[in-house]
């Protein structure tokens, strides 16, 4: 077949053409990738060729107001993995525990932090024991995407004494990553979960750094040194606090395995906290790189509830050492003086629909209020919450601050029980479930009122200073004061004069310490069907306060049992605390 000369000439123009338009493409395309796009397409070959391995930042240390050391950080290591799939993830871990201990849930978990985060390697372990990072070590040619890098871990030198106060740290879990709170962190990291620990997380936080390892086009670990500069971790400045560590330590060694309650000692002019501890306390070391499934279910099943922290978590009835409220409403509403006698004296019981009992059968006689408060006469006090009346015996409280959290900076405090009005009692009981009778076992700290140690101690503040009490703050900021007692200051000075009196010749006389003038008061909570629970709630030197002091231990039958303890600390820290002061002025 011919083609005609014009027919090829023009053939051979239309693919000189076709070619010349190719090949300017490809041109442009070259020209594209090689010059204008060649920072983007190196970044993306660098990213397939380089892996980011996070370098954990030590979390800042935490002081006492002395510098002693609460929480620090100590020397760890950490294990993970890079896997380009899951079930290449898998199936290492498969081979993995055929060298080392890696359960089923262990396995999972590691999973699921590849699931969160596939681009980050894997953490197997977050706290690997020195035996487990030697063998693997001796091993690693076997494991080309295993990671084995030097990871602070958290460590309590005081971990028992300083469960309630201190909290501990684990790693984000998923929920917590779907918080506003959370929204710069990533799967792996640890937080603190409970305490100072969690309050305090934006300030403990320490900064992340990164190290890049290079890797084949099956995520194997190709070399781990020298591909690119590492950015450093940096850890923040450290925590200090108004916690007095002897003292909280000193506390713990008192309660001892036997005994159940609280203990919370503040600086009544500023609210500082100098202890805060409860009982029965746990190891909070355990916690760290991972708490065991069956040591938490331990802690969850135990009857005695460690984990509950029953200085600011636990409600119980303050009974007597509630009277004060009682008094300074009184005092307040000038229904009394301190000099002022009931219609009845103490028989050891007193009748309204039916007999309600003194603590002491014998009964107290003709008494006043301030020996009423020495002697804690149950009598007195139905009388007086009588006199009161209901109503303005309820709104009372409320402006005391009994019906709500103290506002100190540690998390889940919990609100004490008050009744705000009778409608409380409606609400519960309905409108004739009740009857007026209860404004007497609410005159004592009973019925309806559960306050915390932590409230307790609040309110003592204010009686220990003029009259306003002061928010506890774990961490010294500016003080916050909140006027609650509306008393003149002779009717302050009178019921300083009564608390006194409570310890040097009333129903805490048997906790006197020579040379230590102590004004408190003690109380008996009865919580059935268990035995009654032990209350003392005061301050010492009782002419110049530096500490207050509440205590509650759990069916410890009788206030002054609390009182023995309590004075003890008061002496333990103010002994200190002038031993420290001479060193300083030597």
């Amino acid at each position: 077949m011919s083609y005609h000369p014009n027919s090829v000439l023009r053939r051979a123009r239309v693919a000189r053409g076709l070619l010349f338009v190719s090949f300017l493409a490809l041109g442009t395309a070259f020209f594209r990738a090689q010059v204008l796009d060649s920072a983007s397409y190196a970044l993306q070959a660098e990213s397939n060729r380089l892996r980011e391995v996070p370098l954990p930042g030590a979390r800042g240390i935490i002081y006492d107001r002395k510098g002693e050391i609460i929480a620090e950080n100590l020397p760890g290591y950490s294990v993970s993995i890079l896997s380009p799939t899951e079930d290449s993830l898998r199936s290492a871990l498969r081979t993995l525990s055929k060298v080392i201990t890696i359960d089923s849930a262990q396995q999972a978990l590691a999973v699921r932090r590849y699931r969160r985060a596939p681009t980050r390697p894997a953490v197997i372990f977050n706290d690997a024991s020195f035996q487990v990072v030697s063998v693997l070590e001796e091993r690693r040619v076997e494991f080309p995407g295993l990671i084995i890098q030097s990871s602070p871990k958290r460590y309590y030198p005081d971990g028992e004494a300083m469960a309630a106060l201190v909290g501990y740290t684990g790693e984000i879990s998923e929920d917590e990553l779907t918080r506003e709170r959370f929204v710069e962190y990533k799967a792996g990291q640890q937080i603190g979960k409970a305490g100072v620990e969690l309050e305090y997380e934006e300030q403990l936080r320490g900064r992340e750094g990164s190290r890049y390892v290079e890797v084949d086009a099956r995520n194997r670990v190709v070399r781990d040194n020298g591909v690119r500069a590492d950015v450093q971790p940096e850890a923040p400045a450290p925590l200090r606090t108004n916690i007095d560590l002897d003292l909280q330590k000193y506390a713990h060694d008192y309660f001892g395995d036997s005994l159940r309650g609280a203990v919370v000692a503040l600086e009544p002019a500023t609210g500082g906290v100098l202890a805060l501890y409860s009982a029965p306390s746990y190891d909070i070391n355990r916690f760290i790189g991972g708490v065991s499934g069956a040591f938490y279910q331990s802690l969850l099943d135990d009857e005695h509830k460690p984990l509950v922290n029953r200085a600011l978590q636990g409600t119980y009835p303050p009974a007597s050492t509630w009277k004060l409220a009682t008094a300074a409403i009184g005092l307040q509403l000038g229904l009394v003086t301190m000099d002022t006698r009931m219609e009845r004296g103490c028989t050891g019981g007193y009748y309204y629909g039916r007999v309600f009992k003194c603590w002491d059968k014998k009964g107290h006689g003709d008494v006043t209020l301030a020996q009423a408060i020495a002697k804690s006469c149950d009598v007195y006090f139905y009388q007086l919450g009588l006199k009161i009346g209901l109503a303005r015996l309820l709104a009372g409280g409320v402006k005391l601050g009994f019906g709500e959290k103290t506002g100190i900076d540690l998390p889940n405090e919990r609100t004490p029980i008050w009744p705000e009005s009778r409608d409380y009692f409606d609400r519960k009981y309905g409108a004739r479930g009740w009857n007026p009778s209860v404004v007497l076992s609410l005159s004592i700290g009973q019925a309806n009122n559960a306050q915390t140690p932590l409230n307790m101690a609040k309110f003592y503040t204010a009686l220990a200073t003029d009259g306003s009490a002061a928010t506890p703050q774990i961490v010294a900021r500016e003080p916050e004061r909140k006027q609650i007692l509306n008393l003149t200051a002779e009717q302050l000075e009178g019921m300083k004069m009564a608390l006194a009196d409570v310890v040097s010749r009333g129903t805490a006389a048997g906790a006197q310490i020579r040379g230590l003038t102590i004004a408190g008061k003690t109380g008996t909570a009865q919580v059935p069907p268990l035995k009654d629970f032990a209350w003392f709630v005061g301050y010492a030197p009782a002419d110049n306060p530096k500490i207050v002091l509440a205590i509650v231990i759990e069916e410890g039958l009788h206030g002054s049992a609390a009182a023995r303890v309590a004075t003890k600390l008061m002496e333990r820290y103010l002994k200190t605390q002038l031993t420290m002061s001479s060193v300083t002025n030597d």
